[in-house]
């Protein structure tokens, strides 16, 4: 499978494989470079190897490490990242975070295809087209 170099980069962080895979597929459906990680520790890892992402789709509630604690953990690497956190626990999250900063999203679970799409596609450009809008 050819990667497109110019696609934003997505890395999609869930403790659960059957959400990641869909996410993944949705994004990449969508014309994103996707990538993905179990946990936050293996997260930290793939961004320790990879590229730069354009932006981060992260479970709230994993095992050893929540969903804001990694984007904790990244923003020490680069404080301007883009954070889509993904829940079904969306009270815990406001618990940790009673306000989200100015690159960061939710959405609570379950959500459709186009709900990912769309919640992307305006943290990352503002609107609701996705990477290709604007493209010739």
């Amino acid at each position: 499978m050819s990667v497109d170099t110019t696609a934003p980069r997505i890395l999609v962080v869930d403790d659960e494989d059957s959400v990641r895979s869909l996410v993944e597929r949705i994004l990449r459906d969508a014309h994103y470079d996707v990538s993905t990680a179990a946990s936050g520790r293996e997260a930290l890892n793939v961004v320790e190897v990879q590229p730069p992402f354009d932006a981060f789709v992260l479970d709230v509630m994993m095992p050893e490490m929540t969903g804001e604690e990694l984007a904790r953990q990244l923003r020490l690497r680069e404080p301007d990242i883009k954070v889509l956190y993904f829940t079904g626990y969306a009270d815990r999250l406001f618990d940790e975070k009673p306000v989200l900063g100015a690159y960061e999203a939710f959405l609570d679970k379950p959500v459709t295809v186009s709900g990912i799409r769309e919640a992307v596609s305006l943290l990352m450009f503002g609107h609701t087209g996705g990477p290709d809008r604007g493209r010739s």
